[in-house]
């Protein structure tokens, strides 16, 4: 009989998983009287479900002595999988995998090339590292406004005019699914003498099937950080962070303390469980599984160009199981679009003007995503409209003028200024549209008129403007004057 628990049969190759099914077992079974936390103590009558399932890694999946052990034994094989010799399960997300990168690469005061078309995690954990950007832009696409990948050149140029840069810090694939030449960057950082870490939180499938372009470390990045809940089935806040050190670049200490300064020290075994259980997953089926992600992606693409004016991103460079749907030449506004998807129950990552991105994972069949194209596609009839020109988001757009290092910005005294005031002088916040979560604004950066106007544009169209004090964007937080 299946065990509905572990309906694949992967727990004799997930420790992790292993433990948490015979830890909920016996919970169920009141085999136990737990004298540690959680305070829950799997009570079902004090606040119902929300907490079942729920299981601490130490004293829950093993013993707060020997917990280590276990986990050590989970994260070798995910190292093994992906080719790493080093690797750390996060229940944090891909957001404290990138603010350990940050902290593992340099000296505060250091430069780091990176990508600017970065999510703000990285941002701050420039800030807690106390590096220097220097900030390398993508190329955009202007049939469809979107970024492409950060140009080899253009790492090339900014190592040579920062010698004492610490690394190169990319995020590949974008959050558009647009793929660069890793290959390329990895050799351009190594020749500076520098590692190449890599923000992979949408490609935790990738390198497992010939369709797919290799994941980053196969490609010559030394550390990368995915994401185990967006392409793959796991709970959400899941991530590993993987590396490769045996060429120096890399300090294996330095990445431990550095994962161990920001991580929790209570991880929720429930969400390390389900990383190890989707690696053993990815290892055991992830070829039959990714086809079939490859094979319902192509056919939803295809499904879409049928209505007229609806287009798709696709073709060399474009991650081959990401759906991005392009609206502008139907006419219909994404953020309506969006709206009707909601109410039908099919809610999308991302919305704006523009552009429609719905997620596709391993965990999706064909008819489920056939019946979204269908639904996506009468959607978009209903709200037909005058075809027009696409119009790049701020997040791809606005150029940085930074005055001033984040971390120093950071701490320093701000101040409200309304917004026409606010113009000129120095942002002491992070603001950034969300969905995506790219800054268009920055602690340390200058406020300009084009930055002012592309935020106002994307609230305008809907969109919901993050992480500022003021969302309504009618004031900003600047650094005070003397």
């Amino acid at each position: 009989m299946t065990d509905l628990r572990d309906p694949r049969g992967l727990r004799g190759d997930a420790p992790l998983l292993d433990a948490w099914l015979r830890f909920t077992a016996q919970a169920a079974a009141g085999e136990f009287t737990p004298m540690s936390v959680p305070g829950h103590k799997q009570r079902r009558d004090l606040t119902g479900d929300v907490t079942s399932g729920d299981a601490p890694l130490y004293g829950g999946l093993d013993s707060i002595k020997h917990a280590d052990a276990l986990l050590a034994g989970a994260e070798q094989r995910a190292a093994h999988l992906w080719g790493a010799d080093w690797c750390r399960f996060s229940v944090a997300g891909s957001t404290h995998g990138n603010q350990a990168l940050a902290l593992a690469a340099g000296e505060p005061g250091r430069p780091i090339v990176v990508t600017r078309a970065l999510h703000r995690s990285l941002l701050l954990g420039i800030v807690l590292a106390g590096l220097e950007p220097v900030w390398v832009l993508p190329e955009v696409d202007p049939a469809s406004g979107l970024p492409g990948p950060v140009p080899v050149a253009a790492v090339r140029d900014a190592l040579a005019r920062h010698p004492d840069a610490c690394a190169v810090f990319l995020g590949d694939p974008s959050y558009v699914g647009t793929t660069g030449d890793l290959a390329g960057h990895a050799a351009a950082a190594h020749e500076a003498g520098v590692p190449l870490l890599v923000d992979a939180a949408w490609a935790a499938h990738l390198g497992f099937h010939p369709g797919l372009p290799p994941h980053a470390l196969a490609a010559g990045a030394d550390a990368m950080v995915t994401s185990a809940h967006k392409a793959l089935p796991a709970y959400t806040q899941g991530a590993l962070v993987l590396a490769r050190t045996a060429a120096g670049r890399l300090d294996p200490a330095r990445l431990h303390r550095a994962f161990e300064a920001t991580h929790t020290t209570s991880p929720a075994g429930a969400i390390m469980a389900s990383i190890d259980a989707a690696r053993a997953l990815l290892a055991r089926d992830g070829r039959d599984l990714c086809d079939r992600l490859l094979r319902t992606v192509a056919a939803a693409r295809d499904r879409l160009r049928q209505v007229p004016g609806l287009d798709v991103l696709d073709g060399p460079g474009v991650e081959p199981a990401k759906l991005v749907v392009l609206l502008a030449g139907t006419g219909a506004h994404g953020i309506a679009v969006e709206a009707d998807l909601i109410a039908a129950g099919m809610p999308v990552e991302m919305a704006d003007r523009d552009t429609i991105i719905p997620i596709i994972t391993l965990a999706d069949d064909e008819a489920t995503v056939a019946r979204f194209a269908d639904t996506l596609a009468d959607i978009v009839e209903a709200h037909r409209g005058p075809p027009r020109r696409p119009v790049p988001a701020a997040s791809w757009t606005v150029i940085p003028e930074m005055a001033m290092p984040p971390r120093q910005a950071f701490f320093c005294r701000n101040e409200t200024q309304p917004a026409a005031k606010a113009v000129g002088r120095v942002s002491g916040e992070l603001v950034a549209p969300y969905p995506p979560g790219v800054p268009v604004l920055a602690p340390g950066e200058v406020i300009t008129a084009a930055a002012l106007d592309a935020l106002r544009a994307a609230r305008a169209d809907g969109g919901r403007i993050a992480y500022a004090a003021d969302p309504t964007l009618a004031t900003f937080q600047v650094i005070a004057r003397p």
